[in-house]
């Protein structure tokens, strides 16, 4: 299966600080060609925790598009490697406007 820009789909998203990782939704961030040549995806955290706001946090506005079930934030801040064949299931795919705001977020993290 392929999957592409803004896609949200549920994996096993593993921790920064540790040797662990969680199940939990993450938009996907990579072109289609990394996923088709290396079977990898680059994903960015998408979390419903609501507690301290971090550098590049983007608050999701359209849940149903994306196949969330809470009140969700993109945490571009975030972002993991997953294996293809890690990948759980695809929940949905960011809105438009929620697109904007993720590659906003995305902007302020990245260094170039």
């Amino acid at each position: 299966m392929s999957y592409a820009p803004f896609d949200v789909v549920v994996v096993p998203f593993p921790y920064s600080d540790r040797l662990a990782e969680k199940r939990r939704p993450a938009l996907v961030v990579s072109a289609v060609a990394l996923g088709a040549d290396l079977e990898r995806l680059w994903v960015v955290m998408i979390t419903s925790d609501r507690g301290q706001r971090l550098h590049g946090d983007a608050e999701l506005s359209d849940l149903g598009a994306a196949g969330l079930p809470a009140a969700s934030i993109v945490r571009a801040s975030k972002i993991a490697t997953i294996e293809l064949s890690h990948v759980l299931r695809r929940a949905g795919r960011l809105a438009g406007a929620d697109q904007d705001a993720a590659l906003a977020a995305l902007k302020t993290c990245a260094g170039f």
